[in-house]
């Protein structure tokens, strides 16, 4: 269950600036920033069930992150501050989201990194239904290390995101 961001921390994000430009590039290649795109098939065939489970922040809660956020549902404007560790202890991770896409067989979002973010960039989400019925799920994102301990983490880091964004492709397909 996603938490409530309390209304002075969600101010404060609202306020903050992206810490990257330009904003809502996803998944356009960006000079300077590691770039990848994902995509899989997923088990599941209810396109409705996908896209309420993916704008209500049920992918990035699967993947064992801490969700507080200013919305149930994401919509342009929405800030959610993560957390990777236990409970809201851990690192973390502030975005806004930029992009919503709510069209008949393709629906998703992109978020922007926000100071105190460990990285800087976007990351978008979309599902889409195909002509046969079944779904694909793909994240593009591009970043750059934005703190001292992801710039120290190197390989690390890297690895960090690409185990995050293994957990959220399989998420989507949890019931």
């Amino acid at each position: 269950m996603v938490d409530v961001l309390p209304a002075s921390e969600a101010d404060r994000l609202r306020a903050a600036p992206f810490t990257y430009s330009p904003v809502g590039a996803t998944p356009a290649p960006q000079p300077g920033f590691h770039h990848f795109t994902r995509q899989r098939t997923l088990t599941r065939r209810d396109f409705a069930g996908a896209v309420e489970d993916l704008l209500a922040w049920r992918v990035q809660e699967r993947s064992g992150l801490h969700v507080r956020a200013s919305d149930a549902r994401a919509q342009v404007g929405t800030v959610v501050q993560m957390t990777l560790g236990l409970g809201t202890v851990g690192v973390k991770i502030p975005c806004r989201v930029v992009h919503v896409i709510e069209e008949p067989d393709r629906a998703g979002f992109a978020y922007g990194s926000l100071p105190g973010h460990p990285e800087s960039g976007e990351e978008s989400f979309v599902v889409e239904r195909r002509t046969d019925g079944s779904l694909t799920f793909t994240i593009a994102a591009y970043s750059r290390p934005a703190t001292r301990l992801a710039r120290l983490g190197g390989p690390l880091t890297t690895l960090v995101q690409t185990a995050m964004t293994r957990r959220y492709l399989r998420a989507l397909d949890r019931v």
